[in-house]
């Protein structure tokens, strides 16, 4: 299999982890969202990934997957072991709702695009667009601050959907210094996934174009 990522975003992050704890190796495809305009946007990736983002996945009978929310549904049920998602249908929906916060309300608001948007478009200033991630990613933090237990990952002993999405975007909040004095049970999280191995192989500053 083919894995079409970014060494720093946090989609792709997280789908490397989840890739890392369920054991699956891939080949890396380093596409840089930044170079030349940005490597997503040549007509050889959107023939791979139309929407010209990342992560992409090749599978080795040629299809593609693509968005991370998908992708690590697909690891799911095709690689069961361990499991990200509890059998409980109510613990499900817990671990789920606290990836929701972090891929639906948090992480799209400070992608690179509405950015770029911010800034050509509306003229915003470094300053202004720090201000708008803090916001979102406060605001967030906020929810799923009172969501987690007090132990451990976001809900036990065992990492789930919920730190592979929780753990990038920490990752994210301190690239763009996001306050996160308010939030020892994330930052509780944070500092267990750092000793974990599939984390630590997951990690930005690991990945073969880190920069």
């Amino acid at each position: 299999m083919k894995l079409y990522t970014y060494w720093r975003s946090t989609s792709s992050y997280r789908l490397r982890i989840g890739l890392a704890l369920k054991g699956v190796e891939v080949e890396h495809c380093p596409v840089h969202l930044v170079r030349n305009g940005g490597e997503q946007n040549a007509e050889s990736y959107k023939a791979i990934n139309p929407q010209g983002r990342v992560p992409a996945l090749a599978l080795d009978d040629g299809a593609v997957l693509t968005q991370s929310p998908a992708i690590l549904e697909y690891l799911e049920e095709v690689y069961p072991d361990p499991r990200l998602l509890p059998a409980d249908p109510v613990a499900r929906a817990k671990v789920r709702a606290v990836a929701a916060i972090v891929g639906c309300d948090i992480h799209p608001l400070h992608n690179v695009g509405p950015l770029n948007h911010l800034r050509k478009e509306f003229g915003r200033s470094d300053a202004d667009v720090g201000l708008w991630i803090s916001t979102w990613s406060r605001q967030g933090f906020a929810a799923i601050e009172t969501m987690i237990g007090d132990d451990g990952f976001c809900f036990g002993a065992e990492p789930s959907l919920a730190d592979v999405y929780l753990v990038p975007q920490l990752y994210a909040a301190r690239r763009f210094n996001v306050d996160l004095a308010d939030y020892p049970r994330i930052v509780r999280v944070e500092r267990i996934a750092a000793e974990h191995p599939a984390f630590q192989k997951a990690h930005p500053s690991r990945q073969p174009d880190a920069e």
